[in-house]
This record gives structure tokens, sequence and C-alpha cells, in this order.
């Protein structure tokens, strides 16, 4: 079904795609403003907030809290309400960072108004017609639009939603993806989740100094279902999802970035050198079509013993004008009998949440979903 013939930079010649993003002024959607700054395929017309901040310059509302500058034309921005109908917002293609309970319903509406809705929230992932993707892992899956757009009856180029995975998830599925061809059984995982992962302003100081939460709401449910469809097959307008068992514990540390997984697994076929060869040299169709926020080594495996660290490595990723911070890290691989064991790092808010959907994006765009 996607081709990898539109290589060498074919997607800058396109005109620049008009976007907006919902939940502008949270944690997430702050970093899909910081990503969009002079993107090569799309362009950054809108943002939407809550109903009090509305008409207000961006700049002027906003308490800005990533670690790069705000881009200067999107403070300049006015912000609209959630409320704005999609066709006044000026935008084909919308971001979602609402939180869950704006984003219900939400979502749909501007779906069902003709928006191309890349989402990062939870409320319509295990929807049957709507795709978890993540573009090296699962791209066919993009043909859960089509099923989408029958059941609105819509005409071609009507609106749709694609969501991202929650961001362990994604960092898992990540390293699992090229495991699956010596059929995966179970998987064993726990996460130590960073602080920008609960938002802001997230957890309380005195909750988390020298402190960690051996739970997380919801995070566990979401590994397990999200895991096995994203892993799954598509094929007669479903996913069959993948046949494994995944036993998560989700920790919440006092790490600003990153979040890092012990993981074992349990594979049929258990060949050491096979496992390591396979993570090193995986790669998926955003690197062959090139798109401008895949990183050229998706799977990055380390070989120093404490590696990865998210102070290191959360940000890796090349090259690294888009990429940086949309690799996932590898290393501490090791076998035991039946297992496999590694230690991953996935940075939350860059390949976990607002640059997944990016990236989710520029795939559609590529493929000619958006236009």
């Amino acid at each position: 079904m996607f081709s990898d013939i539109r290589v060498q930079g074919g997607m800058s010649k396109m005109a620049k795609i008009p976007v907006a993003v919902l939940g502008a002024t949270g944690m997430v959607g702050q970093r899909f403003i910081s990503l969009l700054e002079d993107h090569p395929t799309m362009e950054l017309v809108s943002l939407v907030a809550s109903e009090k901040r509305e008409g207000k310059r961006y700049k002027e509302t906003v308490n800005w809290l990533l670690e790069t500058p705000m881009p200067e034309q999107a403070g300049k921005l006015r912000l609209f309400s959630l409320g704005t109908r999609f066709a006044d917002l000026g935008a084909k293609l919308v971001f979602s960072a609402l939180p869950a309970e704006e984003a219900e319903g939400s979502e749909d509406k501007y779906a069902a108004d003709g928006a191309a809705v890349f989402s990062n929230v939870k409320v319509n992932r295990m929807r049957a017609d709507v795709p978890i993707l993540v573009p090296e892992v699962n791209p066919e899956h993009l043909g859960l639009i089509d099923v989408q757009r029958k059941a609105r009856k819509a005409k071609k180029g009507g609106g749709f939603i694609v969501t991202n995975a929650n961001c362990t998830t994604t960092g898992l599925v990540m390293a699992l993806a090229p495991l699956r061809q010596f059929n995966i059984r179970k998987v064993f995982v726990s996460t130590y989740q960073a602080l920008t992962g609960a938002g802001y302003p997230g957890v309380a100081s005195l909750d988390i100094l020298g402190n960690l939460i051996p739970y997380i709401d919801e995070e566990e449910d979401k590994m397990v279902a999200e895991t096995a469809k994203i892993l799954g097959t598509f094929e007669n307008d479903a996913i069959t999802p993948y046949p494994l068992k995944v036993f998560p514990t989700c920790i919440r540390v006092p790490v600003r970035d990153g979040h890092t997984e012990s993981v074992w697994v349990d594979l049929e076929k258990n060949d050491m050198v096979e496992v390591a060869d396979a993570m090193m040299n995986f790669k998926g169709l955003p690197q062959r079509l090139h798109l401008p926020s895949a990183p050229d080594v998706p799977l990055v495996v380390h070989t120093k013993k404490d590696r990865p660290q998210p102070i290191k490595d959360a940000r890796l990723g090349a090259p690294p004008a888009r990429a940086r911070g949309m690799a996932v890290s590898v290393g501490r691989l090791r076998a035991h009998e039946n297992m496999i064991g590694f230690t991953l790092l996935v940075h939350n808010t860059i390949r976990g949440a607002a640059g997944g959907s990016i990236l989710n994006a520029e795939l559609a765009i590529s493929e000619g979903i958006v236009k």
C-alpha cells in the first residue's frame, strides 16, 4: 500500500499545509509549537485554548515552560476558543493536545467538519476505526482512514482522526517492532517516568522530591491495550491485535524529561546475536522517505553498560534540525534463559507526544492523504 519512491526531499517542494494546535498553552501544546517552527511542509496558522484566553496574543497569556525560546511568530498569534468552527481556523490539519475531557467529542467534531486530526490524546486510541500510529512500526494502519471516511460517508479528502500512542507505549513498541520476527510471547516492563509526562503543574514537589510514586493512573492499562493494537496486523479493514501478553509496572520518578523502561521479553526464538542485529538495523518507512522529523537511526543501541540515561540520551536523533529527541535508545541488552532483557529510553514530550504526532502527519502528507 505504501511506496518508498518519494525520497530525496520531494516533500519540501509542496506548498505548506496550514495547521492549528488545539490545547496550545499546555506542555504538549507548547512542544507542538516549538517543533513546528520553520517546518518545511506545515505552517502554524492558528492556536486554540480555553475560552478565557480567546483573543489574547499567545505570548501574553502562556507560561512558556520549554528549554527552547518561544517561536516569535507563534507568540504573535491570537488565540481561538475550542468552540471556534474549524472553517474559521484557516487550517487543513489540527494537532490535538487537549485535556481528555475536552478532546472527547471535540476531536470528532473537527473531523466531521473536514479536519485531519492528529491527536496526542487517549480518548480515541482504542476505537476500532482509529489508528494508533507509530510510523516505523505500523504505517499500513493508515488504511483505517478509509474506514473512518466510509463510516462518515465523507467525500474523498474528508476529515479523520489519527492518534499517537501513550508516551511509554511509543518507546516500547519501537524496541519490540524488530523482534516480531522472533515471535514475541510475553513482555515484562517497569517504567520510570519523567515529571513532564504529568503536564504542568503536574506532581507537587513535596510528593516527588527524593521520592518516587509507584502508580500512575491508567498508564499500565494503556500499555497493555495499545501495544497489542500497534503491533497487530491490518487486513479486511480491521486490526487483529498481536497475540502477546504485557505485564507493566509504571512509576513516576524525579526526572524532568525522558521515560526509562526496564524490559524483559519472552521470545519463541531467542538468539542474542540475531536480536541485537535486528535492533541495530531497524529502520522503517519514515527513514526511506526521509521525512523531516524522522531520525536517520530510529533505534539507537548503546554498548556502554551505563546507558541510556535521560540527561545524556533523551534528545538523541540525527539530523538534529528536526529529529533531535525522536530516536529511542536501547541499552543493557542481555539474555537470561529464554528471555531477552534491555533498558530503553524515550523522550516523552517529543517522540512520545508532539514529535510523534508531527511525524504521523508528515507520513500522511507524503502519502497524499492530506493535501
